[in-house]
């Protein structure tokens, strides 16, 4: 939205310009640390159970920037902390700022949650121009979809892979938007662990795979706990080498302009004659086979 002058301090999972730019004020305890996908899932779920959080805020570096405003979320507590740790990193501060959680179910409350922003920033006009830029984008892509009267495909999206999270909240939107149904998704709920039978009974179409915070070269290291389940084979998507891994942030980063670049790409694999891949985005997934280097 063009407000980052807004913005003093980060999470260390921001963006690589955000973090040479802006001093970081949320840290985690994994962080730097090369745990499996189980061994990842196995801390949380402690975590959880013992409620602890394996975050915690910078309270020297937050008190020096002294802000009005802290945006935080409640859409899990397992990828960013949460509001309730929020408030308490700032229960003793001299000066106590707004906290506004951001905190959307569907891809609609993504778009409404970026207004709220710049409402907040006293820059609505600035949020208003941003969303009619996506949602132009978005057209787009619907008026070349319905041109050429595609077929739905029957999709999966997998937010983990060690146990197998099917995908929830907005991407089962995104899917839509792109021509696709994931029939096995939460659409507005939170992902859940799903057996992997359900998978082979679904035997969707195309895969995608895009594991919560895992870069595509992190997601490869792990496609052998997929790989060598005895119906990974027999399943069309690999039949039809339309299995997909893609970077994290176009899904499970809840910012309109992931969300809609992630749309875009997901139109672009699942009707390839129709949608072309913008130059920006081929760098963001592979198509996986037995071929690729997993190192």
């Amino acid at each position: 939205m063009g407000l980052q002058e807004y913005v003093h301090g980060i999470t260390f999972e921001c963006p690589q310009q955000a973090l040479s730019e802006k001093e970081i004020v949320v840290r985690c305890i994994l962080e730097g640390k090369a745990y499996s996908s189980h061994e990842i899932d196995r801390l949380f779920s402690a975590s959880k159970r013992d409620g602890k959080s394996l975050y915690y805020v910078e309270e020297r570096i937050l008190e020096a920037i002294a802000p009005d405003i802290i945006f935080t979320q409640d859409v899990c507590d397992v990828c960013q902390i949460d509001t309730e740790c929020t408030a308490a990193a700032v229960a003793h501060l001299p000066k106590q700022p707004e906290l506004i959680s951001i905190t959307p179910a569907s891809l609609q409350d993504v778009f409404e949650n970026a207004l709220t922003i710049a409402r907040a920033l006293k820059r609505e006009n600035a949020g208003i121009a941003y969303v009619d830029v996506l949602n132009e984008q978005l057209n787009d892509i619907d008026r070349l979809l319905n041109s050429a009267a595609v077929q739905t495909k029957e999709v999966l999206l997998l937010e983990w892979i060690d146990p197998i999270f099917n995908c929830g909240h907005w991407i089962p939107h995104q899917i839509e938007r792109a021509g696709g149904i994931d029939r096995l998704s939460r659409p507005a709920g939170d992902s859940t662990v799903i057996d992997w039978s359900a998978v082979v009974a679904y035997n969707p179409e195309i895969l995608v795979i895009a594991p919560c915070g895992f870069t595509i070269a992190r997601t490869l290291k792990e496609m052998h706990l997929l790989t060598e389940k005895p119906e990974w084979s027999s399943l069309r998507a690999v039949q039809n080498n339309a299995v997909y891994i893609a970077d994290f942030d176009l899904f499970t980063q809840s910012s309109a302009h992931t969300l809609t670049r992630g749309i875009t790409l997901l139109a672009a694999l699942f009707h390839p004659g129709v949608v072309a891949i913008p130059e920006n985005l081929v760098r963001k997934f592979v198509r996986f086979s037995e071929k690729v280097i997993h190192n």
